[in-house]
């Protein structure tokens, strides 16, 4: 791949990605897939004005490694000086950059209920950290192909050209072209005035139908805003993007409002494996029904990370004619699947899309209707033929989807 497109693509990340300011510092998560771009990664940042940039280096084979050989016992647990490097994240407030680049199978064969039951108590151990740093921080997620993962996208490929395929389609899907940076400047304005237009309509429920079998009706919080695109960092107020590429205007609906049934449209990449054309079915807001053609089981655990884990956190409006969704390609990585098509997602809700979060407890937005949870997963819902109809709080039925496609 061309090293200025690459470059370009490290200064997206760290300007308009996080928006690194002077002074800051930043931890980039990845895995060994791509060490020279790592390199380019940790150049912008510092250009950008970083005091310190640090890489945290992730990789499958040892994850595997670890949940076969160690106890659950100390899987379950953080020692001291990791509580004390979560603590300092939690006073710096440091940038924090995920780059993806996972092979889609690559934990298969790992005992995933070890795995899942052993995160889960590290999860709690983190969360009242986290918590501290929640809406406060800026972030990104962002991808580098992956030998594993390319091979996945593009099966008849020989490896190296696989992955120069996967860059590209990681690229153009980032809007990594001349300008990326005005690109982005562009796209969030026209995301904005589609939040603009869904927040003035009042919305109490968003009711959604596809041939497929999906009918669901899904409760909003009154104080719940829709958003898209970058976000500004509760006290500091510095506008960041988080994830990249995007194409959704999402919110969190109401905990315990939901009813009926809703089934995949995309496979969902979730522990290292993969769930297929599965379907869950809600009651009083909460998941009490699932089926899958593969790794059901998994699916049942994933509902069962903790209480929050089987409501609703997310409702996302994505148009069937999104630009991933019509470069042809199915990347089996939430990141890029999730913007394909209309989405949800189970586990924890987001409290910055209720009006005035930044004067708001975790307490009072959990009053408000936020689901609070260890987890949260992301999975595919939209179709060709997807019908969404809001039903405002005057009683209006406004259709806010139409074949897949915005309505307005």
């Amino acid at each position: 791949m061309n090293k200025t497109r690459l470059k370009k693509y490290a200064a997206l990340i760290a300007k308009c990605g996080v928006n690194v300011q002077k002074g800051q510092e930043v931890i980039i998560s990845a895995d060994l897939d791509q060490p020279e771009f790592v390199k380019l990664l940790v150049d912008e940042c510092y250009k950008a004005g970083a005091k310190r940039v640090r890489v945290e280096w992730g990789y499958q084979p040892l994850t595997k490694s670890h949940v076969k050989y160690c106890s659950e016992k100390v899987l379950s647990t953080l020692e001291e000086w990791e509580i004390q490097k979560w603590e300092h994240q939690a006073e710096v407030l440091p940038c924090k950059i995920y780059l993806l680049s996972e092979d889609p199978d690559g934990l298969k064969g790992m005992n995933q209920k070890k795995f899942a039951k052993t995160s889960a108590a590290r999860s709690k151990i983190i969360k009242p950290i986290r918590n501290k740093m929640e809406n406060k921080y800026q972030w990104c997620i962002a991808a580098v192909p992956g030998k594993g993962w390319a091979k996945k996208v593009f099966p008849g490929e020989r490896t190296s050209v696989a992955m120069e395929k996967l860059w590209e389609a990681i690229l153009s899907t980032s809007r990594v072209y001349d300008d990326p940076i005005l690109e982005w400047k562009n796209h969030n304005e026209s995301l904005a005035g589609r939040c603009e237009y869904l927040n003035s309509l009042g919305i109490k429920e968003l009711e959604y139908k596809a041939k497929n079998g999906t009918d669901l009706r899904v409760g909003l919080i009154p104080d719940a805003l829709f958003c898209a695109g970058g976000e500004k960092a509760a006290g500091s107020g510095i506008y960041f993007n988080p994830n990249i590429p995007t194409e959704e205007t999402f919110t969190s609906p109401k905990k315990g409002e939901a009813e009926g049934i809703v089934y995949s449209s995309l496979p969902l990449s979730y522990g290292g494996q993969l769930i297929e054309n599965f379907w869950m079915r809600f009651e009083g807001g909460k998941v009490v029904e699932v089926g899958a053609e593969k790794n059901v089981e998994l699916l049942r655990e994933m509902i069962a990370m903790d209480e929050g884990a089987a409501y609703l956190g997310e409702c996302a409006l994505v148009p069937y004619s999104s630009p991933i969704r019509e470069s042809g390609i199915l990347f089996y990585n939430t990141l890029f699947d999730e913007n394909a098509a209309c989405h949800l997602a189970i586990g924890r809700g987001f409290s910055n899309v209720l009006r005035d979060y930044e004067n708001l407890s975790d307490e009072e937005a959990k009053a408000k209707g936020i689901n609070d949870s260890i987890t949260h997963v992301d999975f595919m819902i939209g179709t060709s033929d997807l019908s969404i109809v809001a039903i405002t709080h005057d009683g209006r039925r406004v259709e806010i989807f139409r074949d897949g496609e915005w309505a307005f």
